[in-house]
C-alpha cells in the first residue's frame, strides 16, 4: 500500500478500539469486516456466499463504498453509513424553525451531512401576525445552522457539511447570493441557487421577474439582471452554485410520489425531504487492460460483474444502517433509492490514450457508462425478483419517467416484469478520500488535478516528512516506461482543459446518471465575465441538473489558479508550500524560508474592547511594518486585568504575532477568528450579535487593517497576493503555479476545488465530509 492510502486507511477507514488499538490490521481486514456487516443482509444461507463476493469486489480498490460504509460498517457503532440527507422542509414557525435545527443535529451528530431549503420561511420585513414584529428573514436562520455545524463534531472527527438553496423567485434571493461576501458567514454552507424553467425563459426573454412569497409580490426586477447577479457571485466568489430544480423533478423516476426542493451538501443527490444518498463508485481505473497500448481497453464483462455485486451490497447498506431520525429511515426503506457511480474516469482515459474532454473520450466515456447504468439497472432488477421492488414501485408510473424511457428496451422490459428493488441507482458522487485510498486515482469524472505534489506526513514522534504523491496513470505510465519517459499529449490535467471540455465530460455523463453529478468546472482567472456567464447557459442548453464553477480570485482567498511558470521556477522542486531558499519579494509580498526581522520601532494602534460579559476591558495593540510604502501587521499583543483570560489570550498572542510574521496574505486570521462561535453564548454590541470574544477580536483586527490600507474596505479582500505554492512535476511546466487555501485541518495551504467540493490535498480533510 502507497504510504498516502495507508495514512487515509489508518486515519478514516481502519477500525481501531477504544483505547487506539487498531483492530484491522491490514486493508484486507477492513474489506472483511465491511463485507461480513453487509452480507447480513442476505438469507442465513447465503451470507458466507455473499460476503466473499462483496470482499473480492473491494479487493483490489476495484468497488469502493463511500467512506461512511467503510467506516461504520462492523463496528457497532451509532453511526450512519448514509453519507448526506436532505432535512424535512422548515416550517415557517419559530417552534418549528428549531425543531428542525434540532434535527439538523441529531443528524450531523451521527455524521450525515446535511441539506436544507430555506425558500420556505418568510423574507426579511414579512410581518409576524401575533407578535407585533416583522421577520428577520432566512439569513439569520442559516447563521444559527451555522453555529449549530460548528459547535456538533460529526462522527469519526469530521465537522458536519450543509448545503443551502434557496428559489431563484423567494424575495431575499439577492441576500442569499450576496451572503458569503461577508469573511467568515455561512462557512459551514455550500450555497446554491434554485433555477426554474420559467426563470431561465424569462432571462432568454429580458422579461420581468416577480420575487415572490406566498402569493405575495415584494418586488420586480429584470430576471436578467438577477441572473447576472448570480453569476457574478460566482465570477468573485465561488458561489453560489445553480441548481437546475425543474429538469430534475421532471427527470426524477419518482415524478409520481415526491417533489425535490434541495441536494446533499455537494449536489450529486437531489433529494426529498428526509432523503438519503447511498454512495459507492467503481474504480475504472483498476480495470483498464493493456494499458498505454494500442489495444487498450476496459473488460466490459467484468466491469458490468463488478456492477451487479455493488449494487446488491449497496441495497444490503440501506437494512444494516442506523438513520438519525425515523423519517429518513421509512424514507429510505420506501424508496431503497442509492447512488452507483465511477472513479478513476481520468486515469482511465489516460490508460487507454485518450485525451480527456476530446471526441475520443466522449465516446468512450458513453460506452462506459452505458455499460455501468444497464448492469446497475438490470442487477436490481435481478434483485426485486428475489427480494422485491421497493415499496413505493408502481409500474406504469415508473416505466413512464423520462430517465427511464432512454434506457435499453429489454430492461424496460425486465422492469415491467419483475419491478425494480431501487428507485434510483446512479449518481457521481465527491471520491477524494477514497480516491486517495486507492492509490491516488482521479477523482470521480474529474479531471487529473495535478501529475505529482509534495504531501507532509504527520509522524508518531511529532515530526513531519514529505512524501511525494503522484497520479495513479502517471505512476503506471512511468512503471511501464521509465521515470525520465516524457508523458504523451493524452495526459491532460485540469488547468489545460477548456469550460467546453469540462461541459462535454460532465453532459455525457449525465446522460446514464438518474441522479446527479458532483462535479466543479475549473477556469482560468483571466476569463471574462461573458465567457464565464456563457458557461452556465451551455450547461442549460446540454441538459445538466446543475452546474458549479471555480474562477480564482483574491477576494475570499484562491483555491486554484495557474499562471505560466518562469523557466526557474519551472527547474525547480514543485512542492505544496516548498519555501524558497533565500527571502524574495514580489509586488509587496515577502516569499521567505524565515520570519520577517522586527525593527527596533513599529507603528501600531491600540483598541480598547468592553466584552459585556467580562468586568474588565481588553487592550489589544497591533504593530505594522512598512513595506514598499504601504503597511501591513507583524504582531499583536491582547491585555486585561482579568486574568480568566490570560492565559489563551498569551497563546493567542504569541500564534497570530507567528503567523503575521511569515508574510503574504494573512487576512485569513480575520476570518478564522470571527467565524468562532461560543457555546455559551456571544454578546450584542452596537446592535450586531457577535458569536465570541474571539470574533469581536478578529473584528478589531479586521478594522486595523482596513484603517491600515491592508485589505480594501468594500469587500474584505487582501490588497497584497496570497502566498502561492506549487503543485506538480518539474518536467511538464504545463501545470504551473497554482494558488492554494488554506486548510482548517492541517493549516497547509493545500485546499483544492473539484466534485463540487474543496479538499486538502495534505491532510485528506474534505468540507463536505
Amino acid at each position: 500500500m502507497h504510504p498516502i492510502a495507508e495514512q487515509i486507511w489508518d486515519m478514516k477507514y481502519r477500525l481501531h478500539g477504544e483505547d487506539g488499538t487498531p483492530l484491522d490490521l491490514t486493508v484486507e481486514d477492513t474489506w472483511t469486516r465491511v463485507a461480513t456487516a453487509l452480507a447480513e443482509a442476505e438469507a442465513p444461507e447465503a451470507r458466507d456466499t455473499w460476503l466473499k463476493r462483496f470482499h473480492d469486489a473491494m479487493s483490489g480498490y476495484r468497488f469502493l463504498p463511500a467512506g461512511r460504509i467503510l467506516a461504520g460498517s462492523g463496528t457497532g457503532r451509532d453511526v450512519t453509513l448514509f453519507n448526506c440527507f436532505v432535512m424535512g422542509e422548515i416550517p415557517d414557525t419559530m417552534g418549528g424553525i428549531f425543531d428542525s435545527l434540532k434535527e439538523a443535529a441529531l443528524t450531523m451528530q451521527q455524521g450525515g451531512g446535511i441539506g436544507y431549503d430555506f425558500s420556505t420561511l418568510r423574507p426579511k420585513g414579512a410581518p409576524v401576525k401575533g407578535v407585533g414584529a416583522d421577520a428577520s428573514g432566512p439569513l439569520s436562520f442559516m447563521d444559527v445552522w451555522d453555529a449549530m455545524c460548528r459547535t456538533i463534531m460529526s462522527a469519526g472527527s469530521r465537522r458536519g457539511a450543509m448545503m443551502a438553496v434557496m428559489r431563484c423567485d423567494h424575495p431575499d434571493i439577492e441576500a442569499f447570493i450576496d451572503a458569503k461576501r461577508t469573511p467568515g458567514r455561512l462557512t459551514m454552507f455550500n450555497l446554491s441557487v434554485l433555477v426554474t424553467d420559467a426563470f431561465m425563459a424569462a432571462v432568454k426573454a429580458d422579461a420581468d421577474w416577480h420575487l415572490v412569497f406566498r402569493g405575495e409580490t415584494f418586488k420586480t426586477l429584470k430576471a436578467r439582471a438577477l441572473w447576472d447577479k448570480i453569476i457574478a457571485a460566482t465570477y468573485a466568489y465561488a458561489e453560489p452554485g445553480v441548481i437546475f430544480i425543474d429538469r430534475i423533478n421532471a427527470r426524477n423516476n419518482l415524478h409520481y410520489c415526491e417533489t425535490i426542493n434541495a441536494t446533499n451538501p455537494c449536489g450529486e443527490q437531489p433529494l426529498p425531504p428526509y432523503g438519503a444518498c447511498l454512495l459507492g463508485s467503481i474504480n475504472l481505473a483498476a480495470l483498464v487492460k493493456d494499458a498505454f497500448s494500442e489495444t487498450a481497453h476496459i473488460d466490459e464483462k467484468e466491469l458490468s460483474e463488478l456492477v451487479s455485486v455493488a449494487v446488491r451490497a449497496m441495497d444490503n447498506v440501506v437494512d444494516v444502517s442506523r438513520f438519525p431520525l425515523p423519517q429518513q429511515a421509512h424514507e429510505a426503506h420506501a424508496k431503497r433509492r442509492i447512488g452507483l457511480g465511477v472513479t478513476g474516469l481520468a486515469d482511465a482515459l489516460i490508460m487507454c490514450r485518450s485525451r480527456y474532454g476530446s471526441a475520443q473520450s466522449i465516446e468512450l466515456i458513453r460506452r462506459w457508462m452505458h455499460a455501468l447504468t444497464r448492469a446497475a439497472y438490470l442487477a436490481s432488477v435481478e434483485i426485486a425478483k428475489e427480494k422485491g421492488a421497493f415499496p413505493l414501485f408502481d409500474r406504469d408510473a415508473y416505466l413512464s419517467g423520462e430517465t427511464i424511457k432512454t434506457l435499453d428496451e429489454d430492461v424496460r422490459e425486465a422492469i415491467a416484469a419483475h419491478g425494480i428493488r431501487n428507485a434510483l441507482v446512479t449518481s457521481i458522487a465527491p471520491t477524494g478520500t477514497i480516491s486517495l485510498l486507492a492509490g491516488n486515482v482521479s477523482s470521480g469524472i474529474e479531471p487529473v488535478f495535478a501529475y505529482g505534489y509534495t504531501r507532509k506526513v504527520l509522524m508518531p514522534d511529532g515530526t513531519r516528512r514529505e512524501e511525494k504523491v503522484v497520479d495513479y496513470a502517471v505512476a503506471k505510465f512511468h512503471e511501464a516506461f521509465g521515470e525520465t519517459a516524457a508523458l504523451p499529449d493524452y495526459f491532460v490535467n485540469a488547468q489545460e482543459l477548456t469550460p467546453a471540455e469540462h461541459l462535454a465530460v460532465q453532459a455525457a455523463a449525465q446522460d446514464y446518471i438518474d441522479s446527479s453529478i458532483s462535479k466543479t468546472i475549473n477556469v482560468p482567472e483571466d476569463i471574462s465575465f461573458e465567457d464565464f456567464k456563457d458557461i452556465y447557459t451551455h450547461a442549460y442548453e446540454m441538459g445538466l441538473k446543475g452546474c458549479t464553477t471555480y474562477r480564482p480570485s483574491d477576494v475570499r482567498g484562491s483555491v486554484l489558479s495557474v499562471e505560466a511558470p518562469k523557466p526557474e521556477e519551472a527547474q525547480a522542486t514543485l512542492a505544496l508550500n516548498a519555501p524558497k531558499q533565500t527571502p524574495y519579494e514580489k509586488d509587496g509580498v515577502v516569499y521567505m524560508s524565515k520570519p520577517l526581522e522586527r525593527e527596533t520601532v513599529l507603528p501600531g494602534f491600540t483598541y480598547k474592547l468592553q466584552w459585556p460579559e467580562s468586568d474588565h476591558a481588553i487592550y489589544i495593540t497591533i504593530n505594522d511594518i512598512l513595506q514598499d510604502g504601504r503597511r501591513r501587521p507583524f504582531e499583536i499583543f491582547i491585555n486585561s486585568k482579568n486574568m480568566e483570560h490570560y492565559a489563551w489570550t498569551v497563546a493567542l498572542t504569541r500564534m497570530i504575532s507567528a503567523v503575521f510574521r511569515r508574510g503574504g496574505d494573512v487576512t485569513f486570521v480575520v476570518e478564522e477568528l470571527k467565524a468562532v462561535f461560543d457555546p455559551r453564548g456571544g454578546s450584542w454590541m452596537k446592535s450586531r450579535y457577535v458569536p465570541s470574544l474571539l470574533a469581536a477580536i478578529g473584528e478589531i483586527i479586521e478594522q486595523h487593517m482596513i484603517d491600515t490600507g491592508f485589505i480594501a474596505k468594500e469587500d474584505g479582500s487582501p490588497v497584497t497576493e496570497a502566498v502561492r505554492a506549487v503543485v506538480g512535476e518539474p518536467a511538464e511546466p504545463n501545470i504551473g503555479t497554482v494558488k492554494l487555501k488554506g486548510c482548517p485541518r492541517c493549516g497547509e495551504r493545500a485546499m483544492i476545488s473539484q466534485e463540487g467540493c474543496e479538499t486538502c490535498t495534505s491532510c485528506g480533510f474534505s468540507k463536505c465530509g
